[in-house]
């Protein structure tokens, strides 16, 4: 991350960082915006999703992404300084998603966020998008302490991450090629879903037959952390090719490939994760991004960390998809260790590692 200029911040009398942070995320098709305080912590949070903007489409166009940012943002910020019950004064610093995501959605929020700290003579944050899901089970109210393995999964990333404290990760293993919540909706697509797929394959899948068809568990056999889904989406494919020929879908061959399919993807990602904390030596497992919400996930980690003596964590279902609330908080955590810039620079970064925080 580049180091941008320290700047004053309101505070208590012995200097610490009390204050208010403004959070702003439009890092693809999610306004998001959250006031989050050091000493009440969260105040106020407000979603717009574009799903229905998007969904002519079958996947998120980046274009018209960028202007329904421009549209709603302003509002959006109305709205929840209005629900948190506080004015622009009492705000400490505006905290934004300066990446990695799509480049243009990036740039609203984060031209929009530095333009308003100009204004209010405050400093604005750049914030890591994917440190900023990392840190959002933190703001529930049994928080993982550090250190702790991540399994952060979603549309566009798949990755096991060491987080031994903040600022401070190593990525043990990623996908080298389709990420688990892409590889969900690529397959729902083929199954003839609607737009987005995965939640509505995960409901699928529970009509099925996980058992009804042998799909491959991608790397899993190997050894290290790595992923790779875009065999497994192959081999539905094929699946759904062969099962065409003799004519139309049923109901059942829909519902038992989404199964199969499901089953393959959790036993693939709950293997890497155990073993992960297992090498370790963690006790702590935090899972974080859109792909956590899958309950057949979530019910195999639990039982699989029980089995260990440790834990798992997961933030409300609500913040496993990009929010504002997590840029809010991750921002203040970011003000308080001196990364507040007081000039106009907008930082936008559509590809930026973990590692180069």
């Amino acid at each position: 991350m580049q180091n941008p200029s320290e700047s004053p911040v309101r505070g208590s009398a012995d200097g610490s960082v009390v204050g208010i942070v403004l959070g702003i995320e439009t890092s693809c098709d999610e306004t998001a915006v959250a006031v989050y305080s050091a000493r009440q912590g969260l105040l106020a949070h407000q979603i717009y999703s574009q799903v229905a903007l998007h969904a002519r489409y079958g996947g998120v166009v980046p274009e018209l992404a960028s202007r329904d940012h421009i549209r709603k943002l302003l509002p959006l910020i109305d709205a929840v300084l209005t629900d948190a019950g506080i004015k622009s004064s009492d705000l400490t610093a505006v905290a934004y998603t300066a990446g990695p995501g799509l480049i243009g959605a990036l740039l609203v929020g984060a031209t929009m966020a530095v333009g308003l700290s100009q204004a209010w003579g405050i400093p604005a944050v750049p914030v890591h998008h994917l440190e900023a899901h990392l840190m959002a089970t933190r703001l529930e109210s049994d928080p993982p302490e550090f250190p702790f393995v991540a399994l952060l999964v979603s549309g566009g990333h798949t990755m096991l991450i060491d987080v031994r404290a903040f600022g401070s990760y190593e990525i043990l293993g990623q996908t080298l090629d389709d990420a688990a919540g892409e590889a969900f909706d690529k397959t729902a697509k083929l199954l003839g879903l609607p737009y987005p797929g995965g939640p509505e394959l995960a409901a699928l899948a529970e009509q099925g037959d996980a058992a009804a068809y042998d799909l491959p568990r991608p790397m899993l056999g190997r050894p290290g952390f790595d992923f790779s889904f875009s065999g497994l989406k192959t081999a539905v494919m094929l699946k759904v090719r062969k099962a065409e020929a003799a004519g139309p879908l049923s109901d059942t061959v829909r519902a038992n490939l989404a199964s199969s399919f499901q089953e393959a993807v959790v036993d693939t990602l709950v293997g890497k994760s155990l073993r992960a904390v297992r090498d370790t030596g963690r006790q702590r497992l935090v899972v974080a991004g859109g792909v956590g919400a899958n309950r057949l996930l979530r019910a195999r980690l639990r039982a699989g960390m029980a089995q260990t003596g440790g834990s798992v964590y997961y933030p409300r279902i609500e913040f496993c998809t990009d929010n504002g609330a997590m840029i809010a908080y991750t921002g203040w955590l970011r003000l308080r260790a001196g990364g507040a810039q007081s000039d106009a620079t907008v930082h936008a970064r559509a590809r930026w590692s973990l590692q180069d925080i």
